[in-house]
């Protein structure tokens, strides 16, 4: 999985937001403004690839930033994308994995993820520990692609997904293989009511999902509830 994703680090921003037209911007936009903490401390990006929704996030002012990743060459451009934006200060970037991450319990105010979760080789492990290193009332919040629920738009989407993207996606990248692993993804993805399952699950309460753009998006948010107060 690294090694598809170093592969594509040199064109994976610019193919973002030409295949999307620019929404992820928008997309990265609403889920910020759902996080519901006007200033957390200490934000955990989960596989921050390049960084941008790290760097939307600033937008809460938080203390610091931390986005993990197994791509080496992903950081690579985000730590270089942060320092030409000034906020070498603020966020920091480390090759981590999600399943097993080096933080200690009760660490981070927020987690955030965008276009990640999916890539998770065990999704449950991945948000337990997002819940062990979040302290309580702290707030997680999931960008992730999904299938719309109008009849046109999901024939468009799923035409777009696996007959354009692939081929856009590959001849600018060079590997067809990764874009066509996109749509893959997304497929098996649990999406809407029963990626709410799935937060709970792993411990988050208050678990609600806001569709975007129609459904071909969707932002998921979850608290760590005190169970004390719960």
């Amino acid at each position: 999985m690294a090694g598809m994703f170093n592969n594509i680090a040199g064109t994976y921003d610019f193919l973002n937001h030409f295949l999307s037209l620019n929404s992820d911007k928008y997309w990265r936009k609403k889920a910020v403004s759902m996080f519901g903490i006007d200033a957390p401390e200490t934000i955990l990006d989960l596989a921050s690839g390049t960084g941008d929704f790290a760097v939307a996030a600033m937008k809460l002012n938080p203390g610091s930033i931390i986005g993990i990743d197994i791509s080496s060459e992903m950081l690579a451009v985000g730590t270089k994308k942060v320092e030409k934006l000034g906020l070498q200060g603020k966020i920091k970037f480390l090759s981590a994995c999600a399943e097993d991450l080096p933080f200690d319990p009760d660490t981070f105010s927020g987690v955030i993820s965008a276009f990640g979760i999916r890539n998770f080789s065990d999704l449950s492990k991945g948000l337990q520990e997002a819940y062990r290193v979040l302290k309580s009332d702290g707030v997680i919040l999931v960008l992730e692609f999904s299938k719309p629920k109008s009849f046109l738009l999901r024939k468009l989407y799923h035409f777009y997904f696996r007959n354009v993207l692939p081929l856009a996606g590959g001849l600018i990248s060079g590997d067809r293989k990764a874009y066509s692993y996109l749509p893959e993804s997304v497929s098996v993805f649990p999406e809407r009511e029963e990626f709410l399952k799935v937060l709970m699950n792993a411990g988050f309460s208050q678990c609600l999902f806001k569709p975007l753009s129609g459904g071909i998006a969707t932002v998921y948010r979850g608290i760590k509830v005190n169970p004390v107060t719960q």
